[in-house]
């Protein structure tokens, strides 16, 4: 009888001790360093036209700030895929009435994810009128196409 209430207090500290360590990490609103917490939902700024890439590909976190008065994003984008991809992705960016900014046109960019990869995108809206955006992904077409 002494055993098994020593066991079963152990086992109650060590529970205790475990669930202390694993606590929600702070997060901040608006603009500046947010932190991934379970139950944020970043898809609102993916966009991926290919449903079967949109199954493979998620933002994991997304960090904002405003340098000289003009958005600066930075996400991670990550593959749930084992195998590699060949991307190119660019910014779309709006104002506070949803409307896109087209003062400069922003380029697709070239990203490769080995299997499982997370990588930093970065990008700086084009103007300071920009209040949100969106990130846009596509594959990389395997075969060139004669016309």
């Amino acid at each position: 009888m002494k055993n098994s209430l020593h066991t079963i207090g152990v086992i109650a500290v060590l529970s205790v001790l475990i669930s202390a360590c694993s606590s929600t990490p702070p997060t901040t609103s608006g603009t500046g360093t947010g932190q991934l917490t379970q139950g944020d939902d970043f898809s609102k700024h993916l966009q991926v036209d290919n449903p079967d890439l949109a199954t493979k590909l998620l933002i994991t976190d997304v960090k904002s700030r405003k340098t000289n008065q003009l958005l600066e994003v930075n996400l991670q984008l990550t593959s749930t895929y084992e195998k590699s991809l060949q991307l190119q992705y660019h910014f779309n960016w709006f104002d506070a009435q949803g409307f896109v900014i087209e003062s400069r046109k922003t380029p697709w960019k070239p990203v490769e994810l080995h299997g499982m990869q997370t990588t930093a995108l970065r990008g700086l809206a084009p103007s300071e009128a920009v209040a949100t955006f969106s990130v846009y992904v596509r594959e990389v077409p395997k075969k060139a196409y004669k016309f």
